[in-house]
């Protein structure tokens, strides 16, 4: 059992987003291994009665409450000196100090740091390092230039390029660099050659026994709908531009046949522009208790996402709850599953049409489409075999500590 030092940039407790999920069942392999030492910040006030729960489990926690408007005019100094926006971001010096505390006073053997962001922390201690990247983060910024106007795509394009240059610097000095898919591995091999030999992927999982099908749930839709669904945080853009996408460019054409027809977008926090789409066809539920009764009596799950980083774990989910899923072609690409059998993708608006219609006009292949898509689930995505290699990397790292000490 080693000391770590665990920071994520997002207080990794309950696992109800994308980014959550991840740094949930990676802090909960670890725990089950070593005693964890976490840093992290609260951006949600919907969080804060979570933090007592996470404080149990770990050796010890400091978490730091990050007011997004500050943290963004924090990040202005960026522009001054040159650096990414993101580090200033989440630049924090009480949280620096505690680091550099736990450090001298546990004895600290590693350090597993959750996105580059938090990378920072770590500089100058002598500390050696695991970095889970998750995506390329720098590529997003540089993929949001592209699709709006000026002065968004000129500090979009910065952002792209200073923070790449920062990915570069941490996956140097880290041990090992993680990254949630083999296309988001060999993209950064490509952008960052000299740490080409340094880089894995290590996809996510799911809980198939959590999202698992039930009977005796209870169906949140009206009875007499035709229900299709999208899940996920209604304040992350692209899952913004996916539903206002479908909603103006599909949704209409569906329902020129499918009448009944109505789109779910359940998900926290939905912005203004995500609340304005609601009325007859169109329902907006922000936050749900559970979020797997929708999934469960969806008629169809989609994922309509044109602008997205990595594995998309709603995808993941809807496949476990044994509903079929259709999803834009690049989300599909990143999840191990048979075309047209486990996992249905469309590259355009009239393929989401063609997709979506042909599985509500046979609901025996729909059905069969959902039980592949849940079996394929269960084979290939298990977090703790996925997660084993961290554990690979970690233990030559403590044991040479050990030897220093």
């Amino acid at each position: 059992m080693a000391n770590l030092l665990y920071l994520v940039h997002r207080l990794p407790y309950p696992p109800n987003k994308g980014d959550k999920v991840r740094s949930y069942h990676l802090l909960k392999h670890l725990l089950a291994r070593h005693r964890v030492f976490v840093g992290t910040f609260v951006d949600d006030p919907e969080d804060e009665g979570h933090v007592d729960t996470l404080r149990a489990l770990c050796a010890d926690l400091q978490v730091t409450r990050l007011l997004p408007v500050r943290a963004r005019i924090n990040s202005l100094v960026g522009l001054i000196g040159g650096d990414a926006l993101t580090l200033h971001y989440y630049r924090d010096a009480a949280l620096q100090r505690w680091v550099r505390e736990t450090v001298r006073r546990e004895h600290i053997d590693a350090a597993v740091v959750f996105s580059s962001s938090m990378a920072q922390y770590v500089d100058g201690l002598g500390v050696p390092m695991l970095v889970d990247f998750v995506d390329v983060d720098s590529a997003k910024w540089t993929g949001y230039a592209e699709h709006h106007r000026w002065p968004m795509s000129w500090l979009y394009r910065r952002e792209g390029s200073q923070l790449l240059r920062y990915e570069r610097a941490v996956a140097a000095r880290s041990r090992r660099s993680f990254f949630v898919t083999e296309n988001e591995t060999a993209l950064f091999r490509q952008l960052a050659p000299e740490s080409v030999h340094t880089c894995e992927a290590v996809c996510n999982g799911v809980d198939a026994d959590y999202f698992a099908p039930d009977p005796s749930c209870a169906s949140p839709y009206a009875q007499q709908e035709l229900p299709v669904v999208f899940t996920g945080a209604m304040d992350y853009w692209p899952n913004i531009d996916a539903v206002t996408w479908f909603a103006t460019e599909i949704l209409p054409r569906l329902r020129t046949h499918w009448p009944s027809l109505r789109f779910h977008v359940a998900g926290r926090n939905p912005t203004p522009s995500v609340r304005a789409l609601a009325g007859d066809a169109v329902s907006v539920t922000g936050t749900v208790p559970d979020m797997r009764p929708y999934l469960q009596y969806a008629a169809v799950v989609v994922a309509p996402l044109r602008l997205a980083r990595g594995i998309q774990n709603k995808i993941l989910e809807a496949m476990a709850m044994g509903r079929p899923v259709v999803a834009a072609s690049e989300c599909a690409a990143a999840i191990v599953a048979e075309r047209g059998l486990e996992l249905m993708c469309a590259e355009d608006a009239d393929a989401f049409v063609r997709e979506v219609d042909a599985l509500l006009r046979d609901p025996v292949r729909a059905v069969a489409v959902g039980a592949a898509g849940r079996r394929c689930v269960q084979r290939n995505y298990s977090w703790d075999a996925h997660l084993s290699a961290f554990d690979r990397h970690l233990a030559p790292m403590c044991s040479d500590q050990s030897l220093a000490a």
